[in-house]
């Protein structure tokens, strides 16, 4: 949601802050802030708008000292002004906390401590953090023993630094239910949401549990318990293709992430067949197998379910991880939940998967991001294997994930090799689509771009591309945009077609084909312009985004692709910034 990061070592610290808040912007850039200790004093720069902005108006480079913490927001309590902005301090501004998730309990402990003279300047929930240090410390407490002794009087999740100049050359922080990961390079310590923050400088990461504490001075990292005890950590290494955070020549991270799939491909694929084949062998053995997901997840997971009944004869639910957590009384030690999360730290699906746990279930992830909380959570877990995806509106990660299903669904009828050589050949085709509708796509997003109503419509396993299509466009351009199975058309939402109202098609001359182009029939003779995305190209379509031939079961990989590029034109035809939409945060770590 938000992206925190902390820095202490020898080097001078807001350099590196600035430099990994440009890299957390996607988790939040509503507005931004940097806190430094130098020579005994605090110093705090923040206010709204996006990170270069804030930098630019406060000079935030020139800012002292050896240890910072920076912040990036999201807005959650309160509006996106410069006193809700991070870092926080108390009443004496002698503390400074930078806070990712939300502290559910704050209104009460708001009131507590103003009962006992604690002036509050924000609306914020994180605000009640510095004040209830603030007090810790004037009992004489270290820093690290103030947070461990404020984290339990708060309630829902979180995680938070914090640095103060009476305990000088030291952060502090810790973590519930929300990512906070630790990385060092010689002299050099970091603390951050994201480990893209730092992997420019180290890939050598250490994690921290759930409620445990981390204090960062310039000899060294300590970790502690809940109770205060020491802990001893692993170094693990981070995969180096996330230190990748560069836009690679493209205007947007978006228009990057989409035209580089058919190379990604490839290190997706790029999977050991002998576990595959042993999580297929536990999904078919399972008496209930649910997938639970979110958002673009949820749509491929929609994709999977398709697959594993048409190839593996599995069957298999999908639910809302908003919506888990009301049916967890059905699930038992006899039950496989697949969680599906780019980030790997997604809320809901973190509280549905721990239910899970907690009935007996075993948990399979599939995950982009490592290091995270779900995988910790996990049984087994796949990972995606495409790197950092940057833009807010997943693209890359959302066609990996239609790999891994598509792995998983023939690895249940002992074919993954076939599976890997068909996702192999699919790399030019991906490429050929692209190569293709480059420019319709762009002439077409420049005639429709002061259209404000879109409806995206498609049968069987292409169904779910239409609700994907949709969602990409109503992300970044802010244009509504509906998706729905083909036949539901005339159940309520014909009466929505006016003339000239776009209605994508997506028709590939598949055992769909006809009916679907029935129905695009039915919108078109009430005055709908109908894109038709197929491989046979006809009469009924005004505009023709054209599909490679290939297996009906790789259609939806194909037709994904100019989906996104549509919207991405649309948005940049409507002046949005696809990279970084309204409202929106790349990973949503509050409930």
């Amino acid at each position: 949601m938000c992206g925190i990061i902390g820095y202490c070592g020898q080097k001078p610290a807001v350099p590196i802050i600035i430099e990994a808040l440009k890299r957390l912007e996607y988790r939040g850039y509503d507005s931004a802030g940097v806190a430094s200790l130098s020579d005994g004093r605090l110093l705090i720069r923040k206010d709204a708008g996006k990170v270069d902005e804030v930098i630019q108006k406060h000079n935030l480079a020139s800012l002292p000292g050896n240890v910072a913490i920076g912040h990036t927001r999201w807005a959650t309590h309160g509006g996106v002004t410069q006193l809700n902005a991070h870092p926080h301090s108390d009443c004496g501004g002698r503390i400074a906390v930078v806070h990712n998730g939300i502290v559910e309990n704050n209104q009460q402990l708001r009131q507590e401590l103003t009962k006992l003279g604690h002036k509050f300047t924000s609306e914020t929930d994180s605000e009640v953090i510095p004040h209830l240090i603030e007090d810790e410390l004037k009992s004489g407490c270290s820093l690290e023993q103030a947070v461990l002794n404020i984290a339990p009087k708060l309630e829902g999740s979180y995680a938070f630094l914090v640095m103060a100049p009476d305990n000088p050359a030291k952060i502090v922080g810790t973590r519930r239910n929300n990512p906070l990961i630790v990385g060092i390079n010689a002299t050099d310590y970091y603390v951050s949401s994201d480990a893209l923050a730092f992997s420019q400088y180290t890939n050598q990461v250490m994690g921290l549990g759930d409620n445990e504490v981390v204090m960062l001075t310039q000899e060294g990292v300590q970790f502690f318990d809940p109770k205060g005890n020491k802990l001893a950590k692993q170094v693990r290494k981070l995969d180096q293709s996330w230190a990748e955070s560069h836009k690679g020549g493209y205007q947007h991270f978006m228009l990057k992430e989409i035209m580089e799939q058919a190379q990604m491909l490839g290190q997706t694929a790029c999977q050991d067949g002998k576990t595959f084949t042993k999580i297929a062998l536990d999904i078919l053995r399972a008496n209930q197998v649910i997938i639970t997901a979110c958002g673009t997840s949820r749509y491929a997971a929609l994709v999977g379910r398709y697959l594993f009944s048409k190839v593996g004869k599995k069957f298999c639910d999908v639910i809302m991880a908003s919506e888990f957590g009301y049916f967890a009384d059905s699930v038992d030690k006899n039950t496989i939940v697949i969680a599906v999360s780019q980030s790997g730290e997604t809320a809901d699906i973190i509280e549905g998967v721990k239910a899970a746990r907690d009935n007996g279930a075993q948990v399979i992830s599939i995950i982009n991001r490592p290091n995270s909380i779900l995988a910790d959570l996990s049984h087994q877990v796949i990972y995606l294997n495409c790197g950092a995806e940057i833009a807010v509106a997943a693209t890359k990660t959302f066609l990996s994930q239609l790999a891994i299903f598509y792995l998983l669904s023939f690895s249940m009828v002992d074919a993954f090799d076939e599976a890997t050589a068909k996702l192999a050949s699919l790399n030019g085709e991906i490429t050929r689509v692209l190569d293709w509708n480059k420019s319709e796509l762009i002439k077409l997003s420049q005639n429709l771009k002061d259209k404000n109503d879109f409806y995206y419509i498609a049968r069987g396993i292409n169904f779910a591309i239409a609700s994907e299509g949709a969602l990409k466009l109503k992300e970044i351009s802010y244009a509504h945009a509906e998706g729905m199975p083909a036949g539901e058309l005339k159940h309520g939402t014909l009466a929505l077609i006016e003339p000239g109202t776009p209605v994508v098609v997506i028709c590939p001359a598949d055992y769909t084909f006809s009916e679907t182009l029935s129905n695009a029939i039915e919108a078109k003779s009430r005055g709908a312009y109908i894109i038709g995305v197929s491989d046979k190209e006809s009469e009924v379509y005004d505009s023709w985004i054209k599909l490679p031939k290939v297996d009906e079961l790789l259609y939806p990989m194909v037709a994904v692709v100019p989906l996104q590029l549509l919207a991405y034109y649309l948005a940049v035809n409507r002046g949005c910034d696809p990279d970084k939409p309204r409202n929106l945060a790349k990973s949503v770590t509050v409930k």
